[in-house]
C-alpha cells in the first residue's frame, strides 16, 4: 500500500491491517492497543483504510474517509480529530460484512466462572456501560460490539475491542476507571460525544478463552427497575435483527440461533442506574444452575 502508514492489530480470532494516510491515528491506536498481541507475519483477515475523500482534504480541513475490504459507498467522512472513531467503525464494518466463522450478535458480553452473560438492545440501552461497569467488578470483559458464537461448539469467543462510551456514560465511567485507560474525548460525532476505554488487562490476556452462553438480557435504561419475561418467538426475532451475518450463514445461522433461544434463559431488564442494574443481574445470576 504505497504512501500509506500501516498498523496490524489482533483482537480475539480476528486480525486487522489498518492503513492510513496520516500517522497520527495509528500512533493513537498503537498506544490504546499496546497490550494486545502483535502480528508479526503481515497476515490480516481484513484491511481498513483511512484516506482523504479528495487529495487536498489530507491537508486542508483534513477528513477521514473509511474504506477497506468492505465499505459503504454513502458513508460520510469524519474530521481527522475523530480518526480513532473512524478506525473503530472501519473494523466494525469489516466484521459485520465479512466475518463468517461465527454467528455475530451485536451484543456486549462478560464472563464469570466459564459462563457468559450477553446484553443486546438498541443504541442507548446501556449495554456498553453495563459491560464496562461489570468488568471493573469481577467479571471478565469479552466484548462490547460483537458476540462471536461458534455454531459447531456453541461456545462464545472473546472479541475485547475498546469499549465505546457515549454522552452521560462517559462521566459515569470516569468515576471508576483510571484516566490512563481512556482514549481522547471526541465531541460532536454523529453519535454524540464519544470516549473509548481500554478493557482491563485480564480481558486482553485471556481473550483466547471461550465461555458458555448462560444468560441473555435485553436492557432498557431510564425505566423503573423491573425484570420481564419474553416469549421465544420475540427473542428469536430480536436476535436475528441483532445479527449482522445471520442471513449469510443460512441454515447454520438458523440452527444456531434456534438452539440459543431454546437453551439460554433470557429476560428484559429495566433500570435507572448502574447500581440497580447490577442488583438485578446479581439476583438473576444467583438463580442460575
Amino acid at each position: 500500500m504505497a504512501g500509506l502508514h500501516q498498523l496490524y492489530l489482533t483482537v480475539g480470532p480476528a486480525r486487522f491491517r489498518v492503513a492510513s494516510s496520516w500517522q497520527e491515528p495509528l500512533d493513537l491506536l498503537a498506544e490504546l492497543y499496546k497490550d494486545y498481541p502483535a502480528s508479526q507475519d503481515g497476515y490480516a483477515d481484513f484491511t481498513v483504510r483511512l484516506e482523504p475523500e479528495k487529495p487536498w482534504r489530507r491537508y486542508i480541513r483534513p477528513s477521514v474517509h473509511i474504506s477497506g475490504d468492505y465499505w459503504l459507498p454513502d458513508a460520510a467522512p469524519l474530521p481527522l480529530g475523530q480518526s480513532l472513531l473512524a478506525a473503530e467503525m472501519g473494523m466494525n464494518l469489516q466484521m459485520a460484512l465479512g466475518w463468517r466463522r461465527h454467528v455475530l450478535l451485536h451484543a456486549s458480553t462478560v464472563e464469570k466462572d466459564g459462563k457468559a452473560l450477553l446484553m443486546t438492545g438498541l443504541s442507548g440501552s446501556g449495554k456498553s456501560t453495563l459491560s464496562a461497569m461489570l468488568a471493573e467488578k469481577g467479571w471478565r470483559f469479552m466484548g462490547d460490539e460483537f458476540a462471536l458464537l461458534n455454531p459447531d461448539t456453541f461456545m462464545l469467543h472473546s472479541f475485547p475491542r475498546l469499549i465505546s462510551l457515549k454522552n452521560r456514560a462517559i462521566t459515569a465511567m470516569e468515576a471508576i476507571v483510571p484516566d490512563n485507560r481512556f482514549g481522547p474525548l471526541m465531541k460532536g460525532t454523529p453519535k454524540g460525544d464519544i470516549r473509548h476505554i481500554v478493557p482491563p488487562k485480564d480481558a486482553v490476556h485471556r481473550m483466547k478463552e471461550t465461555a458458555r452462553p448462560t444468560l441473555l438480557l435485553f436492557p432498557r435504561f431510564g425505566y423503573e427497575p423491573a425484570l420481564r419475561d419474553m416469549g421465544k418467538s420475540e427473542i428469536f426475532v430480536r436476535l436475528t435483527q441483532a445479527s449482522t451475518n445471520y442471513v449469510a450463514l443460512g441454515e447454520k445461522g438458523f440452527r444456531t440461533l434456534t438452539k440459543f433461544v431454546d437453551t439460554v434463559p433470557a429476560k428484559a431488564i429495566d433500570y435507572q442506574s448502574g447500581e440497580q442494574a447490577e442488583e438485578l443481574i446479581d439476583r438473576l445470576w444467583s438463580k442460575l444452575p
